[in-house]
């Protein structure tokens, strides 16, 4: 799109040569035209197929032919800066706009050398220019601002493209960074109950200010504008999120719940926050454990997420607490749920098992894991232990010795097995392989 405007602006180019015209015998023009054209199109070409050397070479012909042709020095400025050539680039893009300084087009090109460059005071400059022709660049120099740490300018910037554009995720999300700067925080608040005052219904001035009430750990004040927004807006998803963390620090368990269920099921709110939802309430469900079964059916929502198997790490959160009934259950669940043959999660169920002891299922889980992964050593020193704790010391015998040939540079692991080996013949009543064994192991731990 951007080539054939450059060809009209060409052409029209050619067209307004009035004076080179009138002091010019008509063959010399044709030629010049015809070389010229030549060598414009030639560097279009060899631009497209990457070839920016050879598109700069036929560029320079048409300044040569056409020494104060805008059009060519910015596309030679493109090629160069394609090369990474950025001081012939911006050399380039200068003097396009010294030809023509109306094409918005050439100033950009000065603004992507100064962006690439990091030469972020001239793509300041260069912005502010490009704004005369297109206001909503403005968003790139609050951008620019942001980067360069200019906050009260990008936050006037910000309020100006609002009220003359309507509000954006970008922007939003500046102001949210820039408020929650401490030396913000009290105009930012007076700004926002006046927007509150103005307009009732927007909810994204509520969301604002009970975040800087909560970040300013005014806990009453956040609670009585989520509950002016569940006023105003009454089916709002948004204030069921604040109103969640409030109950929940309040230790008002039952209204916590009803905000998160509200959190949880609802398609506006995204994923990393109902996450954080969720984990916010497994934390408190450690502290009281009469809500689990609540937290249960929280996990429903998240069944069909692809983005984080929940289930498997609650799982991992209780297993590092050392509350291994709990972890296995949510195991469990992720096994049931996703995948049965998940290998990280059968291994932590396996491990969670031993833990709690639970020899039975560990075995029996173990041995299907082997006919899964017939070449992963550690189902077979699993389906071993279990065995021996069983005192089925025959079949923990067999399974170990098919288990061992698959340990490979792993000393701790293959100290285990022969730890469970020496188990197996002791219970067998070999005294002297049940030493071999240990003495083995004792041995591998010690090259560990």
């Amino acid at each position: 799109m951007k080539k054939g405007i450059l060809i009209i602006l060409f052409f029209v180019l050619l067209g307004n040569s009035n004076t080179i015209l009138a002091q010019t015998e008509p063959e010399d023009i044709a030629m010049a035209t015809d070389d010229y054209q030549d060598a414009f199109y030639e560097s279009l070409k060899q631009k497209g197929i990457e070839n920016y050397d050879k598109a700069i070479a036929s560029l320079d012909k048409c300044i040569k032919l056409k020494p104060n042709d805008a059009v060519a020095y910015f596309e030679l400025g493109k090629n160069y800066l394609a090369l990474k050539d950025y001081k012939n680039a911006q050399d380039a893009f200068e003097k396009a706009t010294q030809l023509n300084p109306k094409n918005k087009w050439y100033w950009l090109g000065i603004y992507d050398v100064s962006y690439e460059t990091k030469n972020y005071p001239l793509a300041i400059e260069t912005i502010q220019k490009i704004m005369v022709f297109d206001e909503e660049y403005k968003d790139d120099l609050i951008s620019l601002y942001m980067i360069t740490n200019q906050f009260d300018k990008a936050l006037t910037a910000i309020n100006e493209m609002n009220d003359k554009f309507g509000k954006s995720e970008d922007r939003e999300r500046y102001k949210i960074q820039i408020l929650s700067q401490g030396k913000y925080q009290d105009a930012a608040i007076t700004n926002l109950i006046d927007q509150i005052k103005k307009n009732p219904k927007e909810e994204s001035n509520y969301v604002n200010l009970i975040f800087l009430y909560s970040k300013a750990e005014e806990t009453e004040k956040a609670l009585d504008i989520a509950k002016q927004l569940s006023k105003e807006i009454p089916d709002s998803e948004w204030a069921q999120v604040s109103l969640f963390k409030v109950y929940l620090d309040a230790n008002q368990a039952d209204k916590a719940i009803k905000s998160m269920n509200i959190v949880l099921s609802s398609s506006k709110i995204d994923s990393k926050i109902k996450h954080r939802t969720l984990n916010e309430f497994l934390i408190y469900v450690n502290k009281n454990p009469q809500y689990a079964p609540d937290l249960e059916k929280a996990i429903a929502y998240f069944d069909n997420d692809k983005e984080i198997d929940v289930a498997k790490e609650i799982g991992k959160f209780y297993h590092g607490k050392g509350q291994f009934e709990s972890a296995i259950k949510y195991y469990e669940k992720d096994l049931k749920t996703n995948s049965e043959t998940d290998r990280e999660t059968n291994l932590l169920l396996l491990d969670a098992y031993t833990q709690a002891k639970q020899f039975a299922p560990m075995t029996k889980r173990a041995m299907n894991m082997i006919e899964v992964y017939p070449s992963q050593p550690q189902f077979y020193y699993y389906a071993g232990l279990g065995n021996n704790q069983l005192k089925q010391f025959k079949n923990a015998k067999t399974v170990l010795e098919m288990g061992l040939d698959y340990v490979v540079d792993d000393k701790k692991l293959e100290a285990n097995f022969n730890i469970q080996l020496g188990e197996a013949y002791n219970g067998l009543g070999d005294a002297k392989k049940k030493e071999e064994y240990f003495l083995k192991a004792n041995e591998l731990l010690k090259q560990k």
